[in-house]
């Protein structure tokens, strides 16, 4: 793995002939952004990449449009559409759908975490991750890599490794000890033996499995089983049970956890082997002919090259692992000169593969682009953004809340107040009566049939208007935001008084704004929850 470094421009001048600087300026503003969390100021953004400051914003201009970053006062944030990218690879991959639930059952039964992790070059990089959520809980996040030599997924995949994988890993050993370059793991206190990593690939040669006693960190341990691909015989991912020595220490998660993980690894390998082929459905088509019209409004502010570049990676996909360039380019409506260019500026950057029947996938270095920050999200965190704006919009307070889980009341989880002197004031966390809000009774309406006749009809309309029934002079009106599956796990509201807008104006001037708002909240929703659970609270 090459030392990252802060001056893009290098790249972009000419270390590949055919790259697209634009593309590789913009790909290092996405991987820095990601380094450090998914916020930055511009001028941080301009010392970690080393760009000029009127390049980082061309660029940040671009991104925003795409709807890739988001403008939140002072700072530039990742936003959950640039997640997009990594679904594109995980979708291709296809292994998180097809093992998936059977990690998530894995960590249920065991109530420890469950990760899968796929080769990257001389590291690891998690694909999946079914987390506890307890006060002491692993952090990694889909999209970590981390480097082989300290984690148990890794002497598994090194197994497999040839003399130059092993000159890689020994160069980048070299130049980089303190693991400076791997931000998802603490850095190096001491130099480490190398012959070690080599006497565990060794072992886990042997054996079929590896441990990770405290390699990472103090008190973090690992046991790991490679889930082999049927066709080739070679690991196609990692499965590892992680947990922490104050609950289970290394020697215990071999006796007690290792057969339970190979019982369920060798149920894995049987649904690969089971598995029907992907079935790719309708391709994309035209992916990049908006970017003309966004030039033509924004001008010099808009960096085409780096927009069109960046509809590449969402022509792969399920069913899609490789394509040819003909295929990109009718994928993203780009010239195949254009396309060319972009795929082999993404191979440059270690983001896609050439392979020898002249066609292209992506690797995992595609999740390095914002996911591993926002694979960690929460839906009020998702729709905080939206509120705001709603707020703004309506001069009206905006609140997000879920059902309780016994379904009696609903509890405020996020919201937008205004600068009214006459306002609602509700905090998150509070609780009121579902049945007597607009928000509890959108959520009230989306539950099992027969409901009550005002419940049916708030379903039929989609909204619930509510009209100073829990308070005198407090009028709402909530619709529903649903998950993936159509499920209604939020409401979203407007609150005003009785005298600023009468009934119909909730329904014909609130209701748009708030179903445009919610809509907004749902792409996010769906965009981010692809591949992992999103929180509702």
């Amino acid at each position: 793995m090459p030392v990252k470094t802060t001056a893009l421009d290098a790249d972009a001048r000419g270390e590949a002939g055919d790259a697209v600087g634009p593309l590789v300026r913009g790909v290092g503003v996405l991987r820095r952004l990601t380094e450090a969390g998914g916020t930055l100021s511009p001028s941080a953004l301009e010392r970690a990449t080393g760009l000029a400051r009127s390049t980082v914003d061309r660029i940040t201009a671009t991104l925003a449009r795409m709807d890739y970053v988001r403008l939140d006062g002072r700072d530039i944030v990742l936003a959950p559409r640039v997640m997009e990218l990594g679904n594109a690879y995980l979708a291709a991959l296809r292994l998180p759908a097809l093992l998936g639930a059977r990690a998530d059952a894995l960590a249920d039964e065991l109530d420890e975490s469950v990760s899968l992790a796929v080769a990257d070059l001389d590291g690891i990089r998690f694909v999946h991750q079914a987390t506890r959520r307890r006060a002491m809980s692993v952090s990694f996040r889909i999209g970590d890599l981390l480097p082989a030599e300290r984690t148990a997924p890794g002497p598994l995949f090194a197994t497999e490794w040839t003399e130059p994988d092993w000159d890689r890993w020994r160069a980048r050993r070299a130049a980089d000890p303190t693991d400076a370059t791997f931000p998802a793991v603490p850095p190096r206190q001491t130099p480490a033996d190398d012959s070690a990593f080599a006497q565990r690939v060794e072992r886990a040669r042997r054996d079929g499995w590896a441990v990770d006693d405290q390699l990472i960190e103090p008190g973090l341990v690992a046991v790991s089983v490679p889930v082999r691909d049927p066709g080739t015989g070679r690991p196609a991912c990692v499965a590892s049970v992680v947990s922490h020595t104050s609950r289970r220490s290394a020697t215990a998660l071999r006796t007690t956890l290792l057969p339970r993980l190979r019982t369920a690894v060798a149920a894995m390998e049987s649904d690969l082997r089971t598995a029907p082929p992907a079935r790719p459905g309708s391709p994309p088509s035209g992916l990049a002919t908006w970017t003309t019209a966004s030039k033509h409004q924004l001008g010099r502010d808009f960096v085409e090259s780096l927009a069109r570049g960046l509809t590449v990676p969402a022509a792969f996909g399920e069913g899609r692992a490789a394509l040819s360039l003909t295929e990109v380019a009718r994928a993203t409506g780009l010239a195949r000169a254009t396309a060319r260019r972009a795929l082999l500026t993404y191979e440059h950057l270690g983001l896609v593969l050439a392979r020898p029947d002249r066609t292209f996938s992506l690797t995992p270095r595609v999740l390095d682009l914002g996911y591993p920050p926002l694979s960690r999200t929460t839906l009020p965190h998702l729709a905080e953004p939206h509120l705001r704006a709603l707020a703004d919009r309506l001069h009206e307070p905006a609140a997000l809340a879920v059902l309780t889980a016994d379904g009696t009341e609903i509890q405020y989880t996020a919201g937008a107040r205004t600068s009214r002197v006459l306002t609602v004031h509700i905090t998150v966390g509070a609780r009121l009566p579902a049945a007597a809000t607009s928000l509890g009774r959108v959520l009230l309406a989306d539950t099992s049939s027969p409901l009550p006749p005002a419940l049916a009809e708030v379903r039929a309309h989609g909204y619930a208007l509510v009209d100073e029934e829990l308070e005198s002079g407090l009028r709402s009106i909530a619709v529903p935001v649903r998950d993936r599956s159509g499920r209604a796990v939020a409401a979203l509201n407007v609150a005003t008084h009785a005298a600023r807008r009468t009934l119909d104006d909730c329904v014909h001037e609130v209701l748009p704004a708030l179903r445009t708002t919610a809509a907004h909240i749902q792409t996010d929703l769906h965009t981010a929850s692809r591949y992992t659970p999103i929180p509702p609270t």
